[in-house]
């Protein structure tokens, strides 16, 4: 196992290696589980990566109608958009949507990406490219990957 791997727990359905999800964190199902430990080891609002799938018995889960399953996931890249000025490769930003409210442009939801945190640091761990398409705002963007 990666160092970077983190065992937990997630409902069967999504357990499968490739899947990417978003942990939102606990909800009133969970209280007094004895499960709690290893289900909500994940940052709130990270965004992971299945990498493999346990084998390991299914468990009873209040809040998963199939029961949860235990799996090995990474944290999983976010690919936004930034303004060309902000982007370098290695970096830790302050995250900040591209101001923009061009709705009939190619580019705007990549733009208003609802993933990752405004105001969070995350570090551009990929320079991807340039997008494809013109910016209705003529914005000097690039393509990146960026993790917390």
């Amino acid at each position: 196992m990666d160092e970077d791997t983190i065992v937990t727990l997630i409902g069967v359905r999504m357990a499968k290696p490739g899947n990417v999800f978003v942990f939102r964190g606990r909800t009133p199902d969970c209280e007094g589980c004895k499960l709690n430990n290893t289900c909500l080891n994940l940052d709130i609002g990270g965004h992971y990566k299945v990498v493999s799938v346990r084998d390991s018995p299914l468990l009873e889960c209040a809040v998963h109608d199939k029961g949860v399953q235990a799996v090995e996931v990474v944290e999983a890249p976010w690919t936004v958009l930034l303004e060309n000025r902000m982007v370098r490769m290695g970096s830790t930003i302050v995250y900040e949507p591209v101001t923009c409210n061009e709705t009939d442009c190619d580019m705007f939801d990549m733009c208003q990406n609802p993933g990752p945190v405004p105001g969070n640091r995350y570090k551009i761990v990929n320079v991807v490219g340039e997008p494809e398409g013109e910016c209705a705002k003529e914005y000097s963007l690039k393509i990146v990957e960026m993790k917390k």
